[in-house]
């Protein structure tokens, strides 16, 4: 990388035009074939199709990448749909980070996803994703039981600190992230963990019984509805293009059912959903969410970290795998530290071979 920065700054000082800050042709296209590789472990059903065509006669031109998912078509959205998505993106953005290329927004279309890589301001490639639907003839594999066991992972209070979230990003599992506003990387390890494919939460800050560790902005009960309205509003400026919410401590709050039956009509009108945390036994969130027509869900196995060392987790990590085996489907929470992500590494590769889906924590709210 650095020799290719380096001979791009050596044509710039001899007064190429046509090349200046440029990635070289050549590392354009190896890059474009590592990206094709990628897709492919991924997209075994589909298809993967590259185009080198970033030329040095054209600065403009850039590599094309089109891929396409085959889903059944009655379940072309459907969450085994959804994880395989997550995965390519992971797999793709793993690729880029290697090579220092940043993505833009994502576009979303009918025909599917369109996006930009780029490298000091010079677009690199062009990727399309598209999902196509297929006859049930056409399937090369069995679609998963409808009856199969789901687990979602969700961790929380992410935001401040970005070696935690590179850590969670690097290992290519469907999990929920939960960001905190108003931290020095709230913004940032949100929009890298949605163009990764990851699905991320407003983490939001909510009192807890005796106040310990308050935020200096939360939701408290006794709060004006415009109020509580502005905050979560605020928050969400904060943590852009969240899926849902879930309470950050929030003991108090969630059990004040005046405070909930105002927070939930706003969740409802951003199409949100909410996932109750219980840090309580007398919480009335999911209740509340119910009632008001958000859908909604709550952890139903213990935390995953209340103990932070490594076999406390995973031992709690089986726990999590036995409960969505017994019920079905299972929500767990746990937080980014190093013990808690080296459980994870150890253990999550057991869940399929226990006939276990991780899926997002959306795929779980009724």
């Amino acid at each position: 990388m650095l020799l290719g920065i380096g001979l791009a700054l050596a044509v710039l000082a001899a007064g190429c035009y046509k090349t200046r800050g440029r990635l070289p042709v050549a590392e354009i296209h190896a890059t474009t074939r590592e990206l094709a590789a990628a897709a492919a472990t991924v997209a075994a059903n589909g298809d993967v199709r590259s185009e080198l065509t970033a030329s040095d006669e054209d600065p403009g031109s850039r590599d094309r990448l089109d891929i396409t998912l085959r889903r059944e078509s009655a379940n072309a959205a459907n969450t085994s749909g959804r994880t395989e998505l997550a995965r390519l993106l992971q797999a793709l953005g793993r690729v880029a980070t290697r090579h220092g290329l940043t993505q833009d927004a994502q576009s979303e279309t009918r025909e599917g996803i369109l996006f930009s890589y780029s490298r000091g301001g010079h677009a690199t490639h062009t990727v399309r994703i598209r999902v196509a639907a297929v006859s049930a003839a056409q399937e090369t594999e069995p679609t998963d039981a409808a009856g199969g066991a789901r687990l979602a992972i969700i961790l929380d209070d992410l935001g401040t600190d970005r070696a935690a979230a590179d850590a969670i990003f690097a290992m290519g599992y469907a999990l929920t992230v939960s960001v905190l506003p108003n931290r020095p990387h709230s913004v940032d390890i949100a929009e890298e963990a949605r163009r990764r494919g990851y699905q991320v939460m407003l983490h939001l800050p909510m009192q807890s019984v005796g106040n310990g560790r308050a935020e200096s902005e939360e939701l408290r009960p006794g709060m004006r509805a415009e109020d509580v309205s502005a905050l979560v509003n605020q928050f969400l400026q904060a943590v852009p293009g969240v899926a849902g919410v879930n309470n950050h401590q929030g003991s108090q709050s969630t059990a004040d059912a005046m405070l909930m039956s105002e927070l939930m009509p706003v969740l409802r009108e951003r199409n949100l959903f909410y996932i109750d945390s219980r840090t309580t036994a007398a919480t009335v969130a999911y209740d509340a969410a119910r009632k008001a027509g958000v859908r909604a869900g709550f952890r139903n196995v213990p935390f995953l970290d209340d103990v932070e060392e490594v076999g406390a987790v995973r031992k709690q990590l089986l726990v999590a795998l036995r409960g969505a085996r017994e019920k079905g489907e299972a929500i767990a929470i746990g937080h980014p530290h190093r013990a808690t992500l080296a459980a994870l590494q150890e253990i999550l590769p057991q869940a399929k071979a226990q006939g276990i889906q991780l899926v997002f924590a959306s795929d779980l709210v009724h």
